[in-house]
Parts: C-alpha cells; structure tokens; sequence
C-alpha cells in the first residue's frame, strides 16, 4: 500500500476532481485519527482551488440518541451497529450513479450529539463527494457494499498514544468525567478502533498526519 504524504494526496485528490465525472473519495481510520479534520482541510483547499468538492461524513447516519437509549445502546455509541449502514449506503449509491440530482444529506452535530437531516447540499455541479468514517472498509453487512461505491479509500494513521489523549479529551470536553473518559477510550472506542485498523489493508493508500 502507497503511503502519501499532504501534497502527494492533494495532488490525486484534485485528480479524481477533474476526471470527468463524478468521484467519490472514503477516507477512513481508527476515532481521532484524525480523518474528519483532514477532509475538511482537503475539501476546503480543493474548493478554494476551484474544484467542486462537497463533504458528506457518515457520521450523519447515526441513529438518534433517544433511538439508542431505547435500544440499550447508548454505551456503545460508534459501534457499527449504532449507525444507519443501510441508510448511508442508500446515499452513496444515490451520489454515485445519479449525479444530476441536487442531494441533501444529514450532518452530526457534536454539540447536541445528534444528527440533522437535509443538512449537507450536493449540486448537479459537484464532481468529487469525500465522505469520512470509521467503517468504509468494513467487510460486514451492509458496510461491505461501501467499498464497491469508492473510486479511492484512504486509512488515515497516528500513534495509538496520540489517539487515546484526543478520545479522553473529547469526551472529558463533552460532559464525561475523567474516569468515564478513560473506560469509554479504552473500552467500546478501543474494540471499535481494532475492528476499523483490521480494515486498513483493503485501504488505497495510507495518510500519515503530522503528529500535533
């Protein structure tokens, strides 16, 4: 698998951006690797360059938070089995194979820790579509049907060390106590980031961040 560095990946970016039809671009990898910072920088420098890049994060498929206290999930919150697959993969076929449709899709609100549906627009006029999350290469139902949709998937790494300190940070940042934070990193964030990093091979290329 090819590592690249950010100009190397710039660079095959703005070609899927200009290939002549529309694109879809997965960047994946383990929670706080790190990949929904770097898609967002990616496609605002694609779009400030004159590409027409739309961002739509999976995280927009998770199932509501009043759904996974009812359902007993609201500990596992990220586990694949708390977002709508069906649901995100029903979108991506959709942008993929009828790019002449404006699409809305649903955005994550870390604030409120819910999703908003019809929130994110897709013009007729896009021609790349990255979308961000855990479980693009994910070769289990109804996940296994995303990597066929992807044109290219990225794994995004960092240090497990750099990693952990962001998860507690997040959580502590979001209401939980320290030792919450703690049992959460390590528990239902870390079997999640096992299962994601055993996808990595089936990744296009590998993005190694900068560590900050």
């Amino acid at each position: 698998m090819r590592t690249l560095d950010s100009a190397d990946a710039y660079e095959r970016a703005a070609g899927l951006a200009t290939c002549g039809r529309r694109q879809l671009l997965g960047i994946t990898g383990a929670p706080a690797a790190g990949k929904s910072t770097y898609a967002e920088q990616l496609a605002a420098k694609l779009t400030a360059d004159g590409h027409q890049v739309a961002l739509v994060p999976m995280d927009g498929f998770h199932l509501a938070q009043s759904v996974l206290d009812e359902l007993g999930l609201a500990d596992v919150k990220g586990a694949p089995h708390t977002f709508d697959g069906f649901g995100f993969v029903a979108l991506l076929r959709r942008l993929k194979e009828r790019p002449d449709e404006q699409l809305w899709a649903p955005r994550f609100d870390r604030g409120t820790e819910d999703s908003i549906a019809a929130s994110i627009g897709v013009a007729p006029e896009v021609t790349l579509v990255i979308t961000e999350g855990n479980y693009l290469l994910l070769d289990q139902p109804p996940w296994s049907a995303v990597r066929a949709l992807l044109d290219q998937c990225w794994y995004v790494e960092v240090p497990d060390a750099l990693r952990h300190a962001r998860l507690e940070a997040r959580h502590r940042h979001f209401g939980r106590s320290a030792q919450e934070a703690h049992e959460r990193t390590y528990g239902s964030d870390e079997r999640n980031a096992q299962l994601i990093a055993a996808t990595a091979p089936a990744a296009d290329a590998l993005i190694r961040l900068p560590v900050r």
